[in-house]
């Protein structure tokens, strides 16, 4: 995490020092904590982060430079200007290789076919809005050659590694990535091995339990600032491609095109079964996560998670409160007619992050 003169101050007040006493016995925490109010700070942004490296258009002819195999995939759309086609999946994977090079150093950077290869603008739209909120909250004194250890963990790496790879380039970040999938563990471990920048500051663990989510992946002396997630968004197969027809089509009418979509073309972005979607679909998925992080309270101070669906936000804010959060931030975020948001929860009050904070600090 770095210094910023922009600092934002905490628009919500402190949580309630109810839970200050909290020790090892968390299946006690909800209850002691049911009885006082949780803070709820809501956040909105508009527009990229300053901090973000992808303002503007594209500077196609720029990002052929740096990478020469991305020239076959440019089109021209209907003003004329110089683009790739967004419904094709290699197609995006080469702007997203340099993209990579380009911005972020990152030399070696490859996805096996099928596998999600998400806009990396967006992205890191959620590691720097997430950065500014850890500004804020973990405010300590620091002097001029100090900094605060940033230790993350991605929930999902994929075999991408997109996060990971943003925060530790960008904010210098030290991060654990973890997945279900062995192939997307594999495959996240070429990118950092092959990569001078991110081998001593990124390292992957395989989640072998479908059921769990931070448990077999925490270690018992382990701790983190942060961890992040991009939940699976659909609840089938069948609404992934569904989906994908949509966001197709929308794509096509952008470019204008009236034709149809084939049923049986491949997602734009790519995505496994663990990347797309799993049993009960989004909120199942991240009220899972929840329960489980209350395990996990005195391990993490800030828990975070994507949340696609707008409608989620208000049913896992509820079952945070009912497990005995003590702060709860809603940040939204807009790119022009794109919006997202992310939600982070915190079962420590604010003096004991703080003190937490201030054992990280380095220099």
């Amino acid at each position: 995490m770095q210094n910023n003169p922009k600092r934002r101050t905490q628009s919500s007040s402190k949580g309630s020092n109810s839970n200050s006493n909290r020790k090892s016995n968390k299946s006690s925490k909800a209850h002691k904590n049911s009885e006082s109010p949780v803070a709820v700070t809501k956040r909105t942004s508009r527009g990229l982060h300053a901090n973000n490296l992808h303002q503007g258009r594209y500077d196609i002819d720029q990002l052929c430079l740096t990478l020469p195999e991305l020239k076959p995939f440019i089109t021209q759309n209907p003003a004329g200007q110089k683009t790739i086609n967004f419904s094709d999946p290699e197609s995006v994977k080469f702007l997203n290789k340099a993209l990579l090079k380009q911005y972020y150093a990152v030399d070696y950077w490859d996805i096996p076919p099928g596998f999600l290869c998400p806009p990396v603008p967006g992205r890191a739209e959620y590691i720097h809005r997430l950065n500014d909120w850890l500004l804020a909250d973990l405010a300590v004194e620091l002097g001029p050659k100090q900094k605060l250890k940033i230790n993350a963990l991605d929930v999902g790496v994929g075999a991408n590694c997109i996060y990971p790879i943003i925060g530790a380039s960008q904010y210098k970040w030290n991060w654990v990535g973890s997945d279900i999938d062995p192939i997307s563990i594999e495959c996240a471990q070429q990118i950092v091995s092959n990569n001078a920048t991110l081998k001593n500051k990124i390292s992957l663990r395989q989640q072998t339990d479908s059921e769990l989510i931070f448990r077999g992946v925490i270690a018992e002396d382990e701790f983190f600032v942060a961890t992040t997630c991009n939940p699976p968004f659909h609840k089938s197969l069948q609404d992934a491609a569904q989906g994908t027809l949509r966001k197709n089509s929308n794509l096509a009418k952008s470019r204008g095109e009236e034709r149809q979509q084939d049923p049986s073309q491949p997602l734009n972005f790519g995505g496994q079964k663990a990347e797309l979607w799993c049993e009960g679909g989004e909120l199942a998925f991240i009220e899972k996560m929840a329960n489980e992080s209350l395990d996990y309270a005195n391990h993490v101070i800030w828990f975070s998670t994507l949340v696609s669906k707008k409608d989620n936000v208000r049913p896992l804010r509820k079952r945070l409160e009912k497990l005995g959060v003590t702060q709860i931030l809603i940040q939204d975020m807009a790119q022009g007619q794109k919006k997202s948001r992310f939600v982070a929860w915190s079962f420590m009050d604010h003096d004991q992050r703080l003190k937490m904070a201030q054992a990280l600090v380095l220099g």
